[in-house]
């Protein structure tokens, strides 16, 4: 670090990143909409929804520095706070989120860095999706730079859930009565139930598409003559 960076304070320290992240977030969103794109071509329907993405706001990395007891500079910010861009992948079925991590995976162009899945393991509130941390590459004018970006992947149903809860507890300023906190809990495991209900629901329509496709129903036509016709006869 130098001089001036040790004279200037943690806020301005922090507003001196460059824009690599607003960069590796539009390169990373590039990625998943041709991915999008293709898997729509190759099987006639994509499994993600919408993306949505966020900067984490300076004063809020400060804190999550100090909350974790790390120095507050460019090189720990930048070397170990993993979620300071981010992405929400919102696919409609559980299935789908595990077939998108999977591919994301076998890329040369991402590094998985780590995965966290809360649908396997749902914290105490009943919170779930999986966390992803990545680095996607930047090709700079003088190296590659491999930025961090947290992915998170949820259905809809958990992406209403965890907008709901956010905005209750923003409401509650984090001073939520226990009582909600267990209706909370409560209605992450009906969101669950729901999840799995339009998956098994998504299965048997699959297999009675299936099924009518070799029964040789799926293109039934009408040959008899309409009553208008046989008049015109």
């Amino acid at each position: 670090m130098t001089k001036s960076d040790m004279m200037s304070t943690p806020h301005e320290q922090v507003k001196q990143l460059p824009m690599l992240y607003q960069l590796a977030l539009e390169e990373l969103e590039t990625k998943i909409k041709v991915i999008r794109s293709e898997w729509k071509i190759r099987n006639g329907y994509s499994p993600i929804e919408h993306i949505k993405t966020r900067l984490k706001e300076p004063k809020s990395i400060v804190s999550k520095c100090e909350r974790k007891g790390l120095p507050v500079n460019l090189d720990t910010i930048v070397n170990k706070i993993y979620d300071i861009a981010g992405m929400r992948i919102v696919c409609a079925f559980v299935k789908d989120i595990y077939a998108i991590l999977d591919h994301l995976k076998t890329r040369d162009d991402l590094r998985i860095v780590e995965i966290k899945d809360y649908i396997e393991n749902p914290k105490s509130n009943g919170y779930q999706s999986v966390h992803v941390i990545v680095q996607v590459p930047l090709v700079l004018f003088e190296d590659v730079r491999w930025i961090y970006v947290e992915v998170q992947l949820r259905t809809l149903a958990m992406d209403f859930w965890a907008s709901m809860e956010h905005i209750i507890f923003y409401k509650y300023e984090q001073q939520v009565p226990s009582h909600v906190v267990h209706e909370l809990t409560d209605a992450a495991k009906a969101v669950d139930m729901l999840d799995r209900k339009m998956l098994e629901l998504r299965k048997e329509i699959l297999n009675y598409n299936q099924q009518e496709w070799i029964d040789g129903d799926a293109f039934t036509i009408d040959m008899e003559p309409s009553s208008t016709e046989q008049e015109a006869k």
